[in-house]
């Protein structure tokens, strides 16, 4: 099977990685950005274009949930297959005359960070069954985690993983900011995040709750409040009441 990825972003860097590493082959990556398709042809050996699209029987198309359907639209061949790998947007999104399918990995992407990729869950959508096998079985190559999800599963799926890794990361990144502020290295609080995240593999996440809120300690959130100011007041504020509600206090 022919394949081309286009993009040249962390979702594409990685699926091209993910790909080589398990001899799937890759006849091009293809996109905009000259400096970093060079710079992942450099690494991972394979031809790239931000010109012309090579023929393929599969594309993967890797590029914000914006220019999907616009980058879909450089498609032309009509007996091929094109797949994004949005986690919100409907395979429908895909503009061309040609079978049109989601190929949607669950996980966080950084070009900086390595990833066991047979741990990631893959979600598969297609118009028939043999297209769904053709991405199960290369899905299969690559994850030990292979499923079929409707779009509206997906755009649940998606939502779910908006809570759990970029709310969770950008409230790493308010307190760095609390913890930059005071001069206090953000390393302590290390194995504080380590073991937060270690214990829902073994708890319930609402029956891992600890902390001032759910306690309803209300002199130490006073205290709290006190300390902070604008967004962080407010995000601190919020995610209380969250809690509270939650358990009822």
């Amino acid at each position: 099977m022919q394949i081309v990825i286009i993009g040249s972003g962390n979702v594409a860097y990685h699926l091209a990685k993910a790909f080589v590493m398990n001899n799937i082959p890759l006849v091009q990556i293809f996109g905009r950005n000259e400096k970093e398709l060079s710079k992942i042809s450099e690494e991972l050996k394979i031809p790239f274009s931000t010109e012309k699209l090579q023929a393929a029987d599969l594309y993967i198309i890797c590029v914000s949930d914006n220019s999907v359907e616009n980058v879909s639209k450089l498609i032309l061949a009509k007996d091929s297959l094109v797949a994004h790998t949005s986690g919100s947007l409907p395979k429908e999104i895909l503009a061309g005359d040609y079978r049109k399918a989601s190929f949607y990995p669950l996980q966080t992407f950084s070009k900086s960070k390595s990833l066991d990729y047979s741990k990631i869950p893959f979600f598969v959508e297609t118009e028939n069954k043999e297209d769904q096998q053709i991405l199960f079985n290369l899905a299969s190559k690559i994850s030990e985690n292979v499923m079929e999800s409707t779009h509206e599963k997906r755009k649940y799926i998606h939502l779910t993983a908006v809570f759990a890794c970029n709310f969770v990361n950008h409230l790493f990144a308010r307190a760095k900011e609390i913890s930059d502020a005071q001069e206090i290295p953000f390393d302590y609080f290390l194995p504080l995040i380590d073991e937060t995240v270690q214990k829902i593999h073994e708890i319930d996440p609402k029956s891992a709750q600890t902390g001032p809120a759910v306690r309803n300690d209300k002199r130490i959130l006073e205290l709290h409040e006190q300390l902070l100011k604008d967004e962080s007041l407010e995000i601190y504020k919020t995610m209380n009441h969250s809690i509270q509600k939650m358990y009822e206090l």
